[in-house]
Order: structure tokens, then sequence, then C-alpha cells
């Protein structure tokens, strides 16, 4: 059914962005790849949110797994009509894809906050605080700014690039899973009306 296929290729373009989503969160604890400022506690405060490890990541590993296996699946053939299984599987999988619409606007949500607040850092004075927190995000187009934060070094190249990659990639499985409750929404309806056909067939 090209319905499930279709779902199957979702799944697996999600179980990657999700990979990607929990190694981009991983990288933000870990500045030009040191591993102090976490344990100092010298990180935004968003990088505690966990929204790419949780949110984008091991949450989205739902709906993938049940995308994936969803071409093969019609539970049990629903009183041995294939049709009829099809199509209960394909509308049971929009309860999975919800659950993916919630991780990703999660993960969408706090990455476009902690872009706009901008990372934490410490400043010319020697003091630790969110530099750019009153720029509303105006630093990001600023680049000659990014040098008042001193430590950690490229921090705000780091923090702007990874929180932007977690943007990108968790807004990618939006649009998929909203892709996947259409497709599921019109394949349950089709493989209904198949049912209903072959139970009419078998009344004949």
């Amino acid at each position: 059914m090209c319905f499930g296929k279709c779902a199957r290729c979702i799944g697996y373009h999600l179980l990657l962005l999700a990979l990607l989503c929990i190694v981009a969160n991983i990288l933000l604890y870990f500045p030009n790849g040191e591993t102090k400022f976490a344990s100092e506690n010298h990180l935004t405060t968003y990088v505690w949110y966990f929204h790419g490890i949780a949110g984008a990541g091991l949450l989205m590993l739902l709906p993938a797994s049940v995308f994936i296996g969803l071409e093969h699946e019609n539970c049990c053939g629903c009183c041995g009509h294939e049709n009829c299984g099809k199509g209960c599987a394909m509308f049971s999988s929009i309860l999975a894809a919800v659950i993916g619409l919630a991780g990703s606007a999660y993960c969408v949500i706090i990455s476009a906050v902690g872009l706009a607040k901008g990372p934490y850092c410490q400043n010319a004075q020697g003091e630790w605080t969110y530099q750019f927190i009153n720029t509303n995000g105006g630093y990001l187009t600023d680049h000659a700014s990014w040098s008042q934060c001193v430590e950690p070094k490229n921090v705000v190249t780091w923090n702007v690039t990874l929180f932007s990659i977690l943007l990108g990639l968790a807004a990618i499985e939006f649009i998929l899973c909203l892709v996947q409750i259409i497709n599921a929404f019109i394949g349950g309806l089709c493989s209904c009306c198949g049912c209903q056909d072959t139970q009419q067939s078998y009344a004949c």
C-alpha cells in the first residue's frame, strides 16, 4: 500500500533527524569540546530543558518506529479483512504523529527562545551573564558584538549554530508529522472504503 510506504519513508527520516537532534543537544553541553563549563554550571539555562535529547530526540523515536512498521501492520486483519486492518493501523498512527508534533514543537520553541536570549558567558568585566538578553535577538545579525563574550571562546558561534540546527531539524520533524497525519487520514479512509467493498462482495 502506497500510504504505508510513505509512512515508512517518513519514519526513517524522523529516525535520522531524531539522532541528529540528540547529538546537537549533547554538543551544547561542551562549548569548544570542553567539559569544565558544564561542571561549573556556566551554560545557558536552555540546554537543561533537553529539548533536543527528549523532545525532538527520544520522544520522536516512538512515532518513527510506528511509521516504519506501518506498511506491514494490519491489526490482525480486522475480522479477516486486510483492508480494514490497514485502515485501523493508519488511523492509530495519527496518535503517534501527534506525539511527534508535541516533541518537535517543544524543541522549536526552546531553541527559538535560546537563540533570542543568547548564550550565558563571561564578559570583559569578568561577570557571567546573558550578555545579549536585552537585544531581542538583534545580536544574531551583529557579529561584531559577539566578541563581548570572552569565555567560553566562540561560545556565541557555538550556541547560535547548534540552536539553529535544532530549530531547523525540529521544524522539519514537525512538518513530517503533519504530512503523516494527512497521509494516515487519507490512507485510513481509502482502506475503509476498500473494506466496505470487500464486505459487500462477500455479502453477494
